[in-house]
Parts: C-alpha cells; structure tokens; sequence
C-alpha cells in the first residue's frame, strides 16, 4: 500500500522493507556482479527495481561493512565494496548459525534432511562419502 508523501513527483512513497531485505537484496547485487562494487553501481540496480535514496544504499553498505560481511577499499573519492564471503559460503555459514542455537542437533539434521529433494539428499551422500575417503 502506498501513502501520499509531499516532495514526491507522483505523491506517493512504496512501503519500506525491512533492513534485513534491504540487506539482502544489497548482498545479492553484490554477489551478482562480482568484484568490487561501488554504491552508485549497487543503487542504480536496485533503484531499476524500485524507489530507493542513494543515501540507504549507502547506509546498508557501510552497516554490512561493520557487520564483517563486506570489505571496503577507496575508489577516487568513495569506497568499492565487495563480499567477504560467497553466496554459498554465506549460507553454509547460516546454516551453521541457525544449528548451534538447537539443542538437539540430530533431531534438527533428521527434519533437514527429510526436507530435501532426493537429489539434493544423494548429492550430500556424496560430498559427504568423498569427506570420509580424505
């Protein structure tokens, strides 16, 4: 649902989304386009989806940065960004976060694994064969 906001040129303002998509989808720009990424760079793909202030793009940056998930590096007169971590290496890490906070981890590895596809369940009996013959 959209409200009216003066100084907008069609009146109206989008709902905000809440910071952990917004940081999401800054991540997601990030790990897409590879490298060293700019907030201009990550502000006209996201602005391309929807209304977004260059300044939140900078914002959500520099809260990634403190947060350890992003490194900075000067690029003329502002920074580049880019990930400390991939995509998968990011959900592997997840993955691990969400784990340590059960306390019966091998009920919790049982739903998981249930949940999954059966070829994602081979393709683990498989990675997990080739970590046993190391």
């Amino acid at each position: 649902m959209s409200r009216k906001t003066p100084g907008h040129e069609d009146g109206t303002r989008p709902e905000r989304l809440p910071m952990g998509e917004l940081e999401a989808a800054v991540m997601e720009v990030l790990w897409s386009r590879g490298g060293w990424s700019t907030p201009g760079e990550v502000h006209e793909v996201l602005a391309a989806r929807r209304p977004l202030a260059y300044t939140t793009v900078m914002t959500i940056l520099v809260r990634l940065c403190q947060k350890g998930r992003l490194e900075r590096q000067r690029d003329g007169r502002a920074f580049a960004y880019r990930p400390l971590q991939s995509r998968e290496e990011h959900a592997a890490t997840r993955m691990g976060e969400v784990l340590k906070g059960v306390a019966n981890r091998p009920a919790a590895l049982n739903h998981f694994l249930q949940s999954l596809p059966a070829g994602d369940r081979a393709q683990l009996r498989r990675l997990l064969k080739s970590k046993d013959d190391d």
